[in-house]
């Protein structure tokens, strides 16, 4: 009989689960966000059957256990109504009754325990690789920045929240199936353990079950009016925790610049303001905490001792038995607890609410940026540029106005102008990174292009993996690594190749530029693009380097922002940008 009711209930529970799920989806802000975030994980064109065949476990499992609790309550039952009649065999019976009801609910437990683990990481892998390449995804995650309303601390919410989002998912809706399926079933035992009761002179018939209800709901409205505040708070905590973590971080990527500026008085004032906003917080959490939870541990204790209260008259009278006391008080903590779990997951639920906020920012702030306007870029040999026009955003100053040029497949042009007159600004709009430019760029694109800004970024890794990027390590043996590294002035580092290691802080400014003009040995590219890419290389270095591109990448167009004079033997034009959007154009002088 009970594996018939399990089946039953399984299947009307996720009937009545899919009924919820496309209610909540459609009509509640939160259950819209959940939609975007999980529903194609369930879909069986991309997730295939076990998704979901999990989640129907899970159900069954969770409705089992329900069944085991009704179980023990009618053991519970039976063994103290045989304590009362002095009935030694029958108790007995309900002892060894017990021991198979309580391996039943240790194995239902464990197999809860997996199923769950076994629908959560799965769910947080296809999250995580969905957040992540939708955050790669047309350089949002560098384009971002430029949004009118920018995230703040993407990595938290992809480290953070994604780990988070699949287990909370899970923990409350198992909570909330258990409590609504432990509600039926202890509302129907409460009903026939209750008797009339007698309040002013009015007879109140099974008033037990009447009263659990109008308690919980009393205390439940109460409860909600008193933690909705948490919900605001837990998501400024998180904030307020971020901001301190990238502070934290920052000063540790720049100890020599604040250590040559002595600049410790500034960062530790800096981080006591950032680390004052995190406490601040964390007391209005603690305050509002306080009375959430006094509330919710006063209506807990009430509950315990109530019910038996209520029956005790019926017990004296011989109404009914002690084990009817003992099933009444366990029925009656099953529906307060089932009928509160929305109370008291309530403070769950609002750091949930705070996960779904954060997660689905980041995927607003995605599409906000791989929206944003960039000049067109059309593949073709060398570099034209056509009607080019680059504005600053704050007071919408002309950079760069109706820029036209053309620089011929293996040729070279040297870009000059004074400090903030846009050099780099121009760069990043040839490379669609800046969002307030117009205009045509027609270049070699993807793996053909390469662009090396004053500091190469420095991979994760070993080395090996430092001097192949943007492509895999694998693509390049010793024989070429060596070669290329000696060519590039770092013999010293041929024996590191394989050496995991910090490398963006072991290595100097200035080997981290060699390394990068390195790179542009090894990827070959029809353009490269170099923004003061020798600027910590003595003049002897600068001319080995340039010298080995023109002699290695031929028919490599070279388009350099620079400063030096030196740097003008290597190019065949030049274009100054001498301020308020004017440029001009002209062969290199001899």
């Amino acid at each position: 009989m009970s594996i018939v009711w399990i089946v039953g209930v399984g299947a009307a529970t996720a009937v009545g689960c899919a009924v919820v799920a496309v209610l909540v989806t459609r009509f509640t802000v939160w259950g819209r966000q959940f939609r975007r975030l999980a529903f194609a994980y369930f879909s069986v064109r991309v997730g295939g059957w076990r998704p979901l065949l999990t989640v129907l476990l899970l159900l069954l499992l969770t409705v089992a256990s329900v069944r085991l609790s009704v179980l023990l309550s009618y053991q519970s039952n039976g063994m103290y109504t045989a304590l009362q009649n002095l009935d030694g065999a029958t108790f007995a019976r309900y002892v060894v009754i017990f021991g198979v009801l309580a391996t039943l609910y240790v194995v239902q437990t464990l197999m809860s325990y997996y199923v769950q683990q076994a629908l959560v990481i799965p769910w947080r892998v296809w999250l995580n690789d969905r957040v992540v390449g939708d955050w790669l995804d047309g350089r949002a995650y560098h384009r971002g920045r430029f949004t009118p309303s920018a995230v703040d601390n993407p990595d938290q919410r992809i480290q953070e929240d994604i780990a988070t989002f699949p287990a909370d998912s899970v923990t409350l809706a198992v909570g909330a199936v258990s409590a609504l399926v432990s509600l039926v079933s202890f509302t129907i035992i409460l009903w026939q353990l209750s008797g009339p009761l007698t309040v002013f002179g009015f007879g109140i018939p099974r008033a037990m079950t009447f009263i659990a209800y109008i308690f919980v709901i009393i205390a439940s409205v109460i409860a909600f009016r008193i933690g909705r505040p948490l919900i605001r708070l837990n998501f400024l905590q998180e904030r307020f925790s971020a901001a301190f973590r990238y502070a934290l971080v920052r000063m540790r990527d720049n100890s020599e610049n604040i250590a040559f500026h002595r600049g410790e008085r500034v960062e530790h004032d800096t981080l006591s303001g950032r680390f004052h906003d995190i406490v601040g917080n964390a007391w209005a959490i603690v305050f509002r905490s306080l009375k959430f939870q006094g509330f919710n541990l006063a209506v807990s204790q009430i509950s315990v001792v109530f019910p038996v209260i209520i029956q005790a008259p019926r017990y004296f009278a011989g109404q009914i038995t002690l084990g009817d006391v003992q099933q009444t008080a366990t029925a009656f903590g099953q529906v307060h607890d089932s009928l509160s779990f929305f109370r008291n997951a309530y403070d769950q639920f609002a750091s949930y609410r705070a996960v779904l906020d954060r997660l689905v920012g980041l995927l607003d702030a995605n599409d906000q940026a791989r929206a944003l306007p960039s000049v067109s870029i059309e593949k073709g040999e060398g570099l034209e540029v056509r009607d080019l026009t680059v504005r600053l955003p704050a007071d919408g100053r002309t950079l760069v106005d109706a820029l036209d040029l053309s620089v011929a497949q293996g040729g070279s042009l040297l870009v000059t102008g004074r400090s903030g007159g846009g050099k780099t600004t121009l760069l990043r709009s040839m490379a669609e990174l800046w969002p307030w430019a117009w205009g045509m760029v027609r270049r070699p694109l993807a793996e053909e292009s390469l662009f090396l800004s004053q500091q190469p970024y420095v991979p994760l890794g070993d080395l090996r993996t430092a001097l192949a990027y943007p492509g895999p390590a694998d693509r390049i043996d010793d024989v070429q690594a060596v070669e290329v590294l000696h060519k590039v002035q770092l013999p010293h580092l041929v024996d590191r190749l394989d050496e995991v290691a910090d490398w963006a802080s072991r290595l100097s400014p200035g080997e981290q530029q060699r390394l990068g003009f390195a790179r542009v040995l090894l990827t070959r590219p029809r353009v490269v693009f170099l923004d003061e890419a020798t600027s910590a290389l003595d003049e002897g270095l600068e001319h080995t380097l340039y010298t080995l591109v023109r002699e290695e990448l031929p028919d490599c167009t070279v388009v350099s922002i620079g400063h030096r004079s030196s740097l003008r033997q290597f190019h065949d034009d030049v274009l100054e940008l001498l301020g308020d959007g004017t440029w001009h154009t002209g062969a290199t002088p001899r």
